[in-house]
């Protein structure tokens, strides 16, 4: 999976998977945004081609949010002031910090120095121990309480199917309500959720029903806490890196999660372990709760929540650069995940055992992780937008080379490829915080949540599906190939919108 794992969800792929989510200001241009097409709310800095729109220190809009011109946003200095939380002890705890301007260069170390960055770094880390001993325990659980590898299998898969319904009909949720108020909401839903699966006299439909409460809120507390990272660190570098080393974070779990995971069943009951779940959801709404600011509700559509979560999706899906920019986050991890639902087959294609197996499983979320420290680390904004349409083209490339049924040591080159090319999402989170209009953030941060995880799901089934007729080997190299040709087809689209907005800003100039 491709996006950071965030507080409120179990679902089992944007947890521990590969990638892994404002009230800002409607446009740099100054121009307001309403309606479908979003007129005039275009923002230099978001081009492919504007690489000197990145400098650290360009100006800025102003917050233009429901609260008016004093709401606190990427634009506004009140939103980079060390204070602002309600509990002066906690604020003690994580450090006095500085106010950082939202461009200000540090990489990294500069993301660490905003405090409230920190509060939700440390809930981050809280939240992906919890869902992934959660994961392992509720699977073991239902196992021994049915015996039937089916339902064990369909408490796994549960992750993955209610995030659609929740990241559409709920993502109203995120512009309602004030946005540290929803995490907080979440992540106790969660919490409670998990209790009640402690619970001895919790039947096996009630634990499946209750992993599936836990899924539909997912989608909605990831898009508020991306939307609330723009508030915290600006529409700039610092907002790309934060959420870089949330995928960072959430690729790690990947390579450790699971064993820590299967290590602690060994100390506790599936019962004890989910109630340490329970517990990690809880601190990290405490630490939401008293390490970040209260800000007001970003507002948009005042209607009825199904209302104004369908109006939302449809304003964000008919722009059509939003629409591609959403895409070229969906699209490769799609495919990506081809040789990761088939890794065990694949292994006893080629004659690995269990060793081999774990190395197939762990070399993608290595070459994330490398990827993005690299880009992150070493190249600056500007090369960073300048990057992203390239390795979007090619990322999937190297998962070709599975037609020639490569042993071990080239399969794990290709796929370390392969995850180091997803470093385009820098420049890409960049790009679409930057065309969001500040009241559709939480909303469309919701949205790409939703789809990123459904699409995963479906590029798992259909890559089973695949293999149940062709080799597993014709099966991977055929994803990246339909992969790349897709990539293509999105770059030349955004390449296209970048074109079309270009004019319309020179007809605005002129």
């Amino acid at each position: 999976m491709r996006e950071e794992n965030v507080g409120a969800s179990s679902a089992g792929g944007e947890r521990p998977g590969p990638v892994g989510a404002p009230g800002a200001a409607a446009a740099a241009s100054g121009g307001p945004a309403h309606g479908p097409g979003f007129a005039g709310r275009k923002s230099q800095a978001s081009r492919p081609g504007g690489a000197e729109a990145y400098e650290p220190g360009a100006p800025r809009g102003k917050a233009c949010g429901p609260g008016g011109p004093q709401a606190s946003g990427p634009g506004t200095p009140e939103a980079y002031e060390p204070g602002g939380t309600d509990t002066e002890a906690l604020g003690a705890a994580f450090g006095r910090g500085e106010a950082v301007a939202p461009d200000e260069p540090g990489g990294y170390r500069g993301v660490f120095r905003v405090r409230e960055f920190r509060a939700v770094f440390v809930a981050h880390l809280m939240s992906l121990l919890g869902v992934v001993v959660s994961e392992i325990a509720l699977t073991v659980l239902v196992y021994r309480l049915t015996g039937s590898p089916m339902l064990s299998a369909l408490t796994f898969a549960l992750g993955f199917l209610p995030y659609l319904l929740g990241g559409t009909l709920l993502a109203g949720v995120a512009d309602k309500y004030p946005a540290r108020r929803v995490l907080v909401v979440c992540d106790l839903l969660c919490a409670a959720c998990a209790a009640a699966m402690v619970l001895p006299v919790t039947p096996v439909a009630a634990l499946l029903a209750l992993r599936c409460v836990i899924a539909a809120i997912s989608p909605v507390f990831n898009g508020t806490r991306t939307a609330t990272l723009a508030d915290i660190l600006g529409n700039g570098d610092r907002f790309v890196l934060g959420r870089s080393l949330l995928r960072i974070v959430s690729q790690s779990a990947v390579l450790t999660g699971f064993g820590l995971g299967g290590l602690l069943l060994a100390v506790v009951s599936p019962r004890g372990a989910l109630g340490i779940t329970a517990c990690t959801f809880a601190g990290s709404a405490l630490l939401l709760r008293f390490g970040t600011k209260r800000r007001p509700a970003r507002g948009g559509d005042s209607g009825a929540l199904l209302r104004s979560s369908l109006s939302g999706a449809r304003q964000v899906l008919a722009d059509r650069r939003l629409r591609v920019l959403m895409l070229l986050f969906w699209v490769p991890p799609m495919f990506s995940v081809a040789p990761e639902a088939l890794a065990a087959p694949y292994a006893d294609v080629i004659g690995i055992g269990p060793a081999g197996l774990g190395l197939l499983m762990c070399a993608l979320p290595v070459g994330t992780i490398a990827g993005e420290l690299y880009a992150g680390s070493a190249l600056g904004p500007a090369t960073r937008s300048r990057i992203v349409l390239p390795l979007a083209a090619v990322t999937l490339l190297p998962l070709t080379v599975y037609a020639a049924t490569p042993g071990l040591g080239w399969a794990l080159v290709a796929l370390t490829l392969s995850g180091a090319g997803s470093a385009y999402t820098l420049g890409l989170d960049r790009w679409l915080i930057e065309e969001i209009p500040g009241e559709l953030r939480g909303r469309a941060m919701t949205l790409l949540t939703a789809g990123l995880m459904t699409i995963q799901g479906v590029g798992m089934a259909l890559a089973g599906l695949a293999a149940e007729f062709f080799p597993v080997s014709t099966v991977v190299a055929a994803a990246g190939a339909l992969g790349t040709l897709s990539c293509l087809l999105l770059v030349a689209e955004a390449r296209k919108t970048e074109e079309r907005d270009g004019a319309d800003r020179n007809m605005t100039s002129g």
